[in-house]
């Protein structure tokens, strides 16, 4: 079991303590960061009012862009596994004797 540490964290003004691994305290801090300046950027907008309602609409944001770069990489995945198929075709055909292209 890893050791756990609690951690300082301000957002809105306002301090949270949260617990973590060790070993995860940059990344905790780091998150935070993040979760700082997209609060701000949304109460500078002056179109959301509350602390729960920017809060929650960061969330939103946030998880937004979480998704966004896992279907970014699932694309990306699917192209390098289409390429891997397809070098793998023309390695095959060398190997039977035929004689495929070798362009990539």
């Amino acid at each position: 079991m890893s050791d756990t540490t609690q951690i300082s964290v301000r957002i809105l003004d306002k301090d949270y303590l949260i617990g973590c691994p060790v070993e995860e305290k940059e990344a905790l801090i780091e998150s935070a960061h993040i979760m700082e300046e997209k609060v701000r950027e949304i109460r500078e907008t002056g179109k959301v009012i509350g602390a729960e309602r920017i809060a929650v609409m960061a969330a939103i944001n946030l998880a937004h862009e979480l998704l966004q770069l896992r279907q970014n990489n699932s694309y990306q995945d699917l192209d390098a596994s289409l390429r891997l198929r397809h070098i793998q075709e023309k390695i095959e055909a060398v190997l039977e004797g035929e004689d495929p292209q070798l362009s990539l």
